[in-house]
């Protein structure tokens, strides 16, 4: 459904990226999609090809610029050397640019790593619409939580062990300090719950409901910020 693009990031470098473009055309909202640590693999373009079928126009950012995460070994390097603060003020933020060009109100939405960097734009960047995270809070030296002012939706995991409850529980005390419009859903679940190709940490049952609230949540909070 999609295919491979490049879009200018604030700094003026250039971010490639896949586009999976909604059926209704350049009129769709527009979301950010943010990958786990893997990077740019078959299983998070499905998900933006998904969001596609829903109604958006959807921009994947390559964080890892062509590489991908072979195993989880590979992946922890990877996502370590990342600079999350450049990938969420440069490629985040020029992607949400890119898709405002067209007219779109544009929401941020990742998993896990970005999660972490969905957060840190949401707090960080006052044209992002909307934000959905799943399983991803980032150090506090990189965002504050309170600073967050568009609606946010957070999807998390009772048996996490590195997006703990007590995170979960900080970053809900931060919101709750805030007038911003959040929802926090917590399920009796693993890390990557989502991640159908996750094998027994995959629920299906939870999946399927964080799917049908977040989409629901991006319409819902996409289609306010065009008033």
């Amino acid at each position: 459904m999609g295919g491979m693009i490049t879009f200018k990031r604030p700094d003026g470098q250039l971010c490639p990226a896949y586009l999976a473009s909604a059926m209704a055309g350049a009129n769709a909202p527009g979301v950010v999609l943010l990958p786990e640590w893997w990077g740019l693999r078959d299983q998070i373009k499905g998900v933006a090809d998904r969001l596609a079928q829903e109604g958006f126009q959807v921009v994947l950012p390559d964080l890892y610029r062509g590489r991908v995460a072979s195993d989880a070994q590979e992946a922890q390097a990877m996502s370590q050397a990342l600079n999350l603060e450049d990938a969420a003020m440069q490629d985040v933020v020029g992607a949400v640019l890119h898709l405002k060009a067209f007219g779109k109100r544009a929401g941020v939405m990742g998993y896990c790593m970005g999660g972490a960097i969905a957060v840190v734009a949401a707090a960080r960047c006052k044209d992002v619409d909307a934000t959905v995270c799943f399983y991803g809070i980032p150090n506090a030296e990189l965002a504050n939580p309170a600073h967050i002012q568009a609606p946010f939706q957070g999807h998390f995991a009772s048996r996490d062990t590195w997006c703990t409850p007590a995170a979960v529980d900080a970053l809900q005390v931060a919101l709750d300090a805030t007038t911003t419009r959040f929802e926090i859903y917590r399920y009796e679940a693993d890390h990557a719950f989502c991640n159908e190709t996750r094998g027994p940490v995959f629920h299906p049952v939870h999946a399927a409901t964080a799917w049908r609230r977040t989409v629901g949540f991006l319409w819902n909070g996409l289609m306010d910020a065009q008033d």
